[in-house]
């Protein structure tokens, strides 16, 4: 497989218009700022407008929560490594994911901005909400928690060491899926569906790099 050219300096260039190409960026704070008091109101509407007991409320939003960790594995591997010969598509995916495998440092990409992922969630919300019903919200708060906490591991990973030992394997995890094999190790969050489905990195074949690994970080 072509390895791609990473870049350890700069950012990729998404759109020539200055207005789009700013709307492409973001700071964590910004959307945990934004989301925490929008998901309050979800359960707190929950619990009042539609009299969803307390305990019911804590079961869907984990639900949620474990439902992302399978959402987060399936758009990473089908989604943001989409394969395929047609120009636009590959275009949406490098605005996507692509252009994070080559400017890995850029900082400002590793939450998906703002306005492109309030229409995104609103988009998701009204499918779950097909779904689930009254029940979504609820569910959903706990869906967007896991993103905002994948979004943030991901941004951990690239900051700094991991705090703790057991979280060894996760920033192994994704620093190998950077530098060793971009089709293995798409879980951020956790490595639990790689093993389900088996594009976990083989340690016997996939050595560690330690100098890879720490050029990944800005």
């Amino acid at each position: 497989m072509a390895r791609k050219v990473v870049h350890n300096e700069g950012q990729a260039r998404l759109f020539e218009n200055k207005f789009l190409e700013m709307l492409t960026k973001t700071h964590p704070l910004i959307i945990w700022g934004v989301y925490i008091p929008i998901l309050a109101y979800l359960v707190y509407r929950a619990n009042v407008v539609y009299e969803i007991s307390g305990l019911t409320i804590l079961l869907l939003f984990v639900s949620g929560m474990l439902y992302w960790t399978f959402f987060e594995y399936m758009a990473h591997r089908y989604l943001f490594h989409m394969v395929s010969d047609n120009i636009k598509t590959q275009k949406v995916a490098y605005i996507l994911h692509g252009n994070h495998h080559e400017y890995p440092r850029d900082r400002t990409r590793l939450f998906m901005p703002l306005v492109p992922s309030l229409i995104l969630s609103t988009t998701l919300f009204g499918l779950h909400y097909l779904i689930l019903g009254d029940y979504n919200w609820a569910f959903f708060p706990g869906f967007m928690l896991g993103y905002l906490l994948y979004a943030s591991t991901h941004y951990a990973i690239h900051a700094f060491d991991p705090p703790f030992k057991f979280m060894q394997p996760l920033w192994r995890n994704h620093q190998m899926h950077h530098y060793r094999d971009e089709h293995l190790g798409y879980g951020v969050s956790n490595t639990f569906w790689d093993r389900v489905f088996g594009t976990t990195f083989d340690l016997r074949k996939h050595k560690e790099d330690s100098e890879k690994a720490k050029a990944l970080k800005f």
